[in-house]
């Protein structure tokens, strides 16, 4: 098989995991979250910092663990996978929320994400200038995010504040999935019949929780596996692809989760998710795989900032232009600060895509 069929077939293969993580994400992953919020009365602010944001993040935490499993030096690619998600999360996604619902944001558990939030950053920068990462490092990352968790839970009882965005409860469907016809409208819903015929218990929600998780890992491998192939095939370095194309494709689970509970009206729950993602992103998407590689095995983990520095100041940038925006307009969202925030994206889309051109040509 020539190089040039193979890299037509792995970029196929690539660009098929983004629908199918949107399917997997939409159909089982989010539905299942939401059912869970409510059996267990989760707060939405909880909910969208906590269930959904390590929900939707799953795929990136799966990118990180199979780069640093793959044989090879491959872990450039998962840590580009994060920091370009994190800049996807906290420009487009947040960006995209301000421009479908305006209206007052709860001040008390945005600061609260937003200061774990800058933490994270400034760890994850100082621990990437010296190139290596210790088990004291990686641990950092998981206990802090321990300790992130614990504050959650115990956050309004030292900042009160109503939580104005109540998780509702479910509809009920007035006409049984099983009995649906299979129009164009309603296709989906049929593939979604067939996959649960296929898989029993399916309709619990601890089941297809679970169900999602194993299919987001293993897409996610997929998308790994054939990201390190294109990488190799056009010359780009691999930090590169994870920056933008397999950044934007994790990302997807996230923007599609955060645009849905806008859309119902929880606009805090959506920003909460995007930047609890950001998050479990930076200390369990990096702390939990470097810390279970450096203690189960006799490997060191050296990392590559050489690409990162833009996107590290991208990351701190993000933080100030947010909340100096929420604090200037008194945490009421504009339109004005979504088109800003998205366009800031392009402007980086734009310059990673030229750089890697100059890769390729030069």
């Amino acid at each position: 098989m020539s190089d040039t069929l193979w890299f037509i077939i792995s970029l196929f293969i690539l660009i098929a995991t983004f629908p199918l993580l949107y399917y997997v994400s939409e159909n089982y992953f989010i539905n299942s979250l939401e059912s869970i919020s409510r059996r267990f009365k989760i707060r939405s602010d909880i909910a969208g910092s906590t269930l959904m944001a390590a929900g939707s993040s799953t795929p990136e935490l799966a990118v990180v663990l199979f780069a640093l499993l793959k044989s090879g030096d491959h872990g450039a690619l998962g840590v580009g996978t994060i920091v370009g998600s994190a800049l996807f999360n906290l420009f487009a996604i947040v960006g995209a929320v301000f421009l479908i619902y305006r209206s007052k944001l709860m001040k008390q558990p945005l600061l609260r994400d937003l200061i774990f939030y800058s933490i994270s950053i400034i760890l994850l920068v100082w621990f990437f200038i010296d190139g290596n990462i210790t088990i004291s490092e990686a641990l950092i990352f998981v206990v802090i995010y321990i300790l992130y968790i614990v504050m959650l839970y115990y956050w309004k009882d030292l900042f009160t504040y109503e939580d104005s965005e109540k998780i509702l409860p479910e509809a009920k469907d007035h006409e049984s999935k099983n009995n649906l016809r299979c129009t164009p409208k309603t296709l989906m819903q049929c593939v979604d019949n067939f996959v649960r015929k296929i898989v029993p218990g399916l309709n619990n929600i601890f089941i297809a929780f679970i169900f999602s998780l194993i299919l987001i890992c293993g897409l996610s491998w997929l998308m790994v596996d054939r990201a390190i192939q294109i990488s190799h095939f056009l010359g780009i370095p691999e930090v590169i692809i994870g920056l933008t194309v397999i950044a934007i494709g994790t990302s997807i689970p996230d923007l599609l989760s955060s645009i849905i509970v806008a859309k119902k009206g929880r606009p805090g729950m959506a920003i909460n998710n995007a930047i609890g993602s950001n998050i479990f992103d930076i200390l369990i998407g990096f702390g939990l795989p470097w810390l279970l590689l450096l203690v189960f095995s006799n490997r060191s983990i050296e990392v590559k900032n050489d690409d990162l520095w833009l996107a590290f100041a991208l990351l701190i940038g993000s933080v100030l232009i947010i909340t100096i925006s929420f604090i200037f307009n008194k945490w009421k969202m504009k339109k004005g600060i979504g088109y800003m925030l998205i366009i800031l994206y392009i402007i980086y889309l734009i310059w990673e895509i030229i750089g890697s051109t100059d890769i390729i040509f030069w």
